[in-house]
């Protein structure tokens, strides 16, 4: 970042940390929103742009530790997302830059502070998320998303990480059905799941029903070898990999065998009236629908479902319409549905996922824009590595 000092340490030794046995968050937002409001900048602004300083107090050693991270690595990642010039003397931190530029970095060590206060650590990863859910202009407070536990098991907690999972989570909470859709990675399943676990531990439904269709990549289970639960074990491996995460691996086996837990293919959805069951349809876009209309009408009284997909991996025969991608427009105006949105900007896999997820989306694009102008691209089936022939 232009105007960062070279070198930064969390003290320099000429002043002393001031030392707080305990502090609370309202303590903190009033020294980040009160006190130490920026003081016009002394020298010469870059031309047309004043610059104005702001500065930070942390009431406490250990906190400002936590704060800057280990090797500063934290105060390097915020320095290379914010416009400001960032210093630390001591207890205090000075930001330096453009009263806009400024703002976000003040609100940025808010919400960490908020973060720290709350328990956490901070992690490369939660500042990153921080960063990107400011810059959106949420209403929504980043530590309040990053701390809001769904679940907890043996240490762990299952949580939503970005804005959208969020939002996804709240409107699971606010409404009958429920559609997540987006991108691999984003999250969809495992939240639903997580919620679903949830609703059962508190009596809020009597049962679990997860599902998926049970013909993808073009294979259909009569042709596959075996007895038909080791035709569909593949299919719903996921969702039981899911389940171990969230619940007791010893309980799931009598869960299952009472009924409590189902895990099956959309087929046997058929003809059923669902009551007070949480349900989740998992991987809708290889759905047809019909299908798809089937399934939501097994809706029963005390129930919830959720449908999670994503219409850019659609493993439906040629010339077949999912279900998902016109979902939206048939039900359009019904009350009490919901359809999430997720992006890539929420995916919560390895960082490059993220960006395959944008160069495929921008890839179909293209695809889209050539087709709508009548040129054709036909791919090069040699494997020497040649740029695919054009034809119109």
């Amino acid at each position: 970042m232009d105007g960062v000092l070279p070198a930064l340490s969390r003290y320099d030794g000429k002043s002393r940390p001031h030392a707080a046995p305990t502090w609370r968050g309202q303590e903190i937002e009033s020294r980040c929103r009160g006190a130490r409001r920026a003081r016009p900048m002394t020298g010469t602004p870059p031309p047309g742009q004043a610059r104005v300083q702001t500065r930070i107090t942390v009431p406490d050693s250990q906190i400002m530790v936590n704060l800057l991270g280990p090797g500063d690595e934290v105060l390097r990642l915020v320095e290379r997302s914010i416009n400001s010039d960032v210093h630390v003397r001591g207890n205090e931190i000075t930001i330096t830059g453009a009263p806009a530029d400024n703002a976000l970095a003040e609100r940025l060590f808010t919400e960490l502070l908020e973060l720290i206060e709350k328990g956490e650590t901070l992690t490369v990863d939660a500042v990153r998320r921080t960063v990107g859910m400011l810059e959106q202009g949420s209403t929504e407070r980043p530590a309040e998303v990053l701390t809001l536990n769904i679940l907890s098991r043996r240490g762990r907690t299952i949580r939503p990480k970005t804005l959208g999972q969020k939002r996804y989570v709240d409107s699971i909470d606010g409404h009958t059905i429920v559609f997540g859709i987006g991108p691999a990675g984003t999250g969809k399943t495992y939240l639903a799941m997580a919620k679903a676990v949830q609703a059962l531990q508190a009596k809020q439904v009597n049962r679990i029903i997860l599902t998926r269709p049970a013909v993808e990549a073009g294979e259909r289970l009569g042709f596959l070898p075996g007895t038909l639960y080791e035709k569909i074990d593949p299919y719903l491996r996921p969702l039981y990999d899911a389940l171990h995460d969230m619940l007791d691996p010893e309980s799931i086996p009598k869960l299952m065998q009472g009924g409590t837990i189902e895990v099956a293919p959309l087929a046997y959805m058929r003809g059923r009236t669902l009551n007070d069951a949480f349900i989740i349809l998992d991987e809708a876009q290889n759905t047809t629908p019909e299908q798809m209309k089937m399934f939501l009408t097994r809706l029963g009284f005390g129930s919830r479902i959720v449908v999670t997909g994503d219409i850019t991996q659609v493993d439906l025969p040629g010339g077949t319409t999912s279900g998902l991608r016109v979902v939206r427009d048939i039900l359009a105006g019904v009350e009490d549905v919901h359809f999430a949105q997720l992006a890539s900007s929420d995916v919560v896999r390895h960082r490059l996922v993220s960006d395959i997820v944008d160069a495929y989306a921008r890839w179909d694009a293209e695809r889209e824009a050539q087709q709508g102008q009548g040129v054709h691209a036909v791919p090069d089936r040699t494997a020497h590595g040649g740029r695919a022939s054009r034809r119109r």
